[in-house]
């Protein structure tokens, strides 16, 4: 069987990727590091799309695989943009991160490759990252009147409005949430263990005495508990009569047949078709 030979290694090493690319990329780069198996490059968030550019072009990183976001609140440049790329040619990945605050945006990466659209709108959707130059930036994964980002750490977990589509104004709206703020409580407590207060609606099983356990006898000691024994068998073998069942007589005559109500005359023999009646 012939074998397949192609230029990419099963295998791609980042032995002196990080030195060659950080010396690429001169000033704008901030910062290159070895983590976790993997390459990971900060640049100026204003030189993003040189430093792509640059990296798709003569460093034979072609695909731009995915973005993601990040949020630090602890920081002053809260948010983390990571772009993933991809070299076909030699079957290795590197990451790329800029830096942003809240009103910051980020160039747009859409000149160099058309999937950034989509995936810049998951970023701005989920964390709020602004990208200059994307002229279609809208949310692609939240629901028509959704208010804030669902990814960031700023919003309370247990919420106290809803969000339902109203037909009568066929739109999203936002209500007060129903639910009793009562029953709002939630405690880390297995419901197969039980709680250690008494639920709502048992407050009467609590009071009632212990029912004594009952004594269930089995049936499997001795024949007798069963009905099972020398007397049982032969009462079953012994035969009620022989032959069919026996006919019970009556004084009283059985009905008969109803008469019928009417005579119907015969119908008169229909005439035979002609030639000229099939006409």
């Amino acid at each position: 069987m012939a074998s397949v030979l192609h230029s990419a290694p099963r295998f791609a090493s980042n032995e002196g990727v990080k030195d060659k690319l950080s010396a690429a990329l001169g000033s704008m780069l901030l910062a290159s590091k070895e983590e976790h198996g993997e390459i990971v490059l900060g640049v100026e968030r204003e030189r993003i799309e040189d430093v792509l550019r640059l990296l798709r072009d003569e460093h034979e990183y072609q695909q731009l695989v995915e973005m993601a976001g990040v949020d630090y609140p602890s920081r002053e440049e809260r948010f983390e943009v990571v772009y993933m790329l991809l070299s076909l040619t030699k079957n290795h990945r590197i990451l790329v991160k800029v830096r942003a605050r809240e009103d910051t945006p980020v160039p747009t990466v859409t000149t160099l490759w058309p999937n950034a659209g989509w995936l810049e709108r998951e970023v701005f959707d989920l964390y709020g990252v602004i990208f200059e130059g994307n002229t279609d930036l809208r949310r692609i994964l939240t629901d028509y009147g959704f208010e804030g980002h669902p990814f960031r750490k700023d919003f309370p977990l247990t919420g106290y409005q809803e969000l339902r589509y109203s037909e009568e104004e066929k739109r999203v709206v936002y209500e007060p949430v129903e639910l009793a703020q009562d029953f709002r409580r939630f405690e880390f407590m297995s419901p197969w263990e039980g709680a250690n207060y008494v639920l709502p609606g048992d407050e009467k099983a609590a009071e009632a005495p212990p029912v004594p356990p009952v004594e269930v006898k089995k049936t499997t000691d001795k024949p007798a508990d069963t009905g099972a024994g020398a007397k049982t068998d032969a009462k079953a073998a012994k035969k009620v009569s022989k032959g069919p069942p026996a006919q019970k007589r009556t004084a009283k005559k059985e009905p008969a047949a109803p008469k019928p109500t009417e005579d119907r005359p015969a119908r008169k023999p229909r005439a035979k078709k002609t030639d000229g009646d099939a006409k």
